[in-house]
């Protein structure tokens, strides 16, 4: 298709909401572009679009939910992880025109661009499952998605002592695709360890048909499902909570494609809700007919918009969504911009890269790493973390390594293990 944009313009460079490079999200890949940008070339016209005072290191809230962080520890302020000389516009994006190469932002005021990278993760669709939100935080309904709630899934972890404890996934794509089942075995552990877990039913209803989405990974997963005598559920979408009765109603599809209603109690949920793109970009000129911004999974680049990126959870690459998606996805953003910009040669490909960090117990991970298509593409030797099997290396790993590599490293564009193969 040919890119309505064509990279020889000329960019009006007088006014002063006007930059060389905008990045609308200073989430994980937002603020990893920019450092990657900087680190590459320091001389560059760059700004952020970010309307939160606050940065979270979202890996952490399963740890959370389990006991192990503190939800503070995944917590800093925006301002201490934005990039120095880089511009903060604490707005939020109302509308994109790329036409004008520019974006409109919530006070009406515009902000022009030689190039767009558009980075705002997902959207969690809380109000998608009927009285969800009323219910959330408290009558035994918690969530691992948000950073208030993750503390109330280790409150009542601790307080069950037996009863029901459901646990859902919603259809794909999610944010991080085995956060759903770490919540559950991090639970379960925590209640074998306590002795009550023969009193506890766990149930895990999975939209989807299948534990996790790449193959591999299933034996060892399948291993502490039988551990924990977890009950799961395929094919059962969550539609429906009441907190007050403690009752949820999933819909089930069943084998010939028709579907039922169907309606259990709990002493306690966990949920996971349905997630789509954020509202402005689904009504926005980027957006492919899922409502995701329509990118190259390679280059990253649009497809019709030759000026304009993206990456992290707002793209329609069909990689997992994880900061380590993210991670591996910045670099080849930042050579890409820096390449159209003709301050790099060469192009750099994404090749898909996902890592899940299954945590199957206290003290033990499956770490499931892999490409496109599901290909197994472990990071590390098979001698020293082999991610088919559990391991208490890769908790260490998970545990102590990785939150200090996401605030030292990735924010600081520092390419360690994800430097991208130039061509």
């Amino acid at each position: 298709m040919k890119h309505q944009n064509t990279l020889l313009e000329i960019f009006p460079m007088s006014t002063s909401n006007h930059h060389q490079i905008v990045i609308v999200g200073g989430g994980s890949a937002g603020i990893a572009i920019a450092s990657s940008l900087l680190a590459r070339a320091g001389k560059l016209d760059i700004a952020i679009i970010e309307p939160a005072g606050s940065h979270y290191y979202q890996p952490g809230w399963t740890m959370v939910g389990g006991g192990v962080f503190t939800a503070a520890s995944t917590k800093r302020s925006e301002a201490s992880v934005m990039p120095s000389g880089v511009k903060w516009i604490k707005s939020a994006v109302a509308t994109f025109e790329p036409e004008q190469n520019q974006v409109t932002l919530s006070d009406g005021k515009t902000v022009t661009y030689e190039r767009l990278v558009v980075c705002p993760g997902l959207k969690l669709n809380w109000a998608g499952i009927e009285g969800l939100e009323e219910t959330l935080g408290k009558n035994g309904v918690t969530s691992n998605y948000r950073y208030d709630l993750a503390p109330y899934t280790w409150e009542l972890v601790q307080k069950m002592r037996g009863g029901k404890a459901l646990f859902t996934q919603p259809a794909m794509p999610i944010k991080c695709a085995g956060a759903p089942q770490k919540a559950m075995y991090l639970s379960c552990d925590t209640w074998q360890s306590a002795g009550t877990l023969k009193n506890t039913q766990v149930q895990f209803f999975n939209a989807g048909a299948a534990l996790f989405g790449v193959a591999d990974y299933v034996p060892a997963l399948m291993e502490f499902v039988k551990a924990y005598d977890i009950d799961l559920q395929f094919g059962h979408t969550l539609t429906k909570i009441d907190g007050a009765t403690k009752q949820a109603t999933f819909t089930k599809t069943l084998a010939d494609g028709t579907k039922e209603s169907i309606t259990t109690n709990f002493d306690m949920i966990h949920v996971v809700p349905p997630q789509t793109a954020p509202d402005f970009i689904k009504a926005s000129p980027l957006a492919d007919a899922a409502g995701w911004v329509d990118i190259d999974p390679a280059s990253m680049r649009h497809k019709k918009y030759a000026n304009v990126y993206a990456a992290g959870d707002v793209g329609n690459t069909t990689n997992a969504k994880t900061a380590a998606a993210a991670r591996k996805q910045a670099p080849v953003v930042a050579h890409n911009v820096l390449a159209s910009l003709g301050k790099a040669n060469g192009s750099a490909a994404y090749d898909g890269y996902g890592s899940c960090p299954l945590t199957v117990s206290k003290g033990k991970i499956v770490l499931a790493e892999f490409l496109y298509g599901g290909k197994v593409a472990p990071t590390f030797p098979l001698w020293f973390i082999n991610g088919k099997r559990p391991t208490r290396i890769a908790w260490f790993l998970k545990a102590s390594v990785l939150p200090w590599v996401y605030w030292n490293a990735m924010l600081k564009g520092r390419e360690w293990l994800v430097k991208p193969t130039i061509r």
